[in-house]
């Protein structure tokens, strides 16, 4: 299998809000360049919205929000990768991306202790590449519904709650 040759295993490397990020390839279907984005009423804030892709609709998970991380306008640079997880397809919103590589495994190091709590739970790994730390994902975490929609707040409020009389 591609995924692990070596005892190296095969990653794409994405940019977001000035860190590196990489997922696993094997989890990636395709990666492209964002054309039409559909909002989707009272979605959590960070889903964006969904897209259309190869026959398929597709929720658009933006990670810059999903973070924490200040939202930023979509450009050319802007990717979107498509991943599966169990049964489910992501579309996740990425600053940039465009490298495939192999890592070590004996060079991915479980995340310390002091970034392992609320923050860490995404990370599944970190790894050096070319003098850079690299931030593995963990996306099983990335795309948990329950929390995405527990944590988030609706993207788009229009409307003010009614005062009681």
């Amino acid at each position: 299998m591609l995924e692990e040759q070596n005892g190296s295993k095969t990653f794409i490397i994405f940019e977001l809000a000035g860190t590196t990020y990489a997922v696993r390839s094997r989890l990636v279907q395709q990666m492209e360049m964002i054309e039409e984005i559909t909002p989707v009423p009272n979605a959590p804030a960070s889903v964006e919205g969904v897209v259309f892709s190869r026959g398929r609709v597709i929720p658009a998970l933006n990670l810059r929000v999903r973070f924490g991380f200040e939202r930023i306008p979509i450009d050319l640079r802007t990717r979107l990768i498509v991943i599966e997880v169990g049964e489910r397809n992501v579309g996740l919103i990425v600053d940039s991306a465009r490298e495939f590589i192999s890592i070590e495994a004996s060079a991915i190091q479980p995340p310390n202790e002091a970034i392992s709590g609320l923050s860490g739970k995404y990370i599944e790994g970190i790894a050096t590449v070319d003098n850079r730390i690299v931030l593995i994902l963990d996306l099983s975490e990335v795309i948990n519904l329950a929390e995405i929609l527990i944590g988030d707040q609706p993207a788009h409020t229009g409307a003010q709650p009614a005062k009681q009389g």
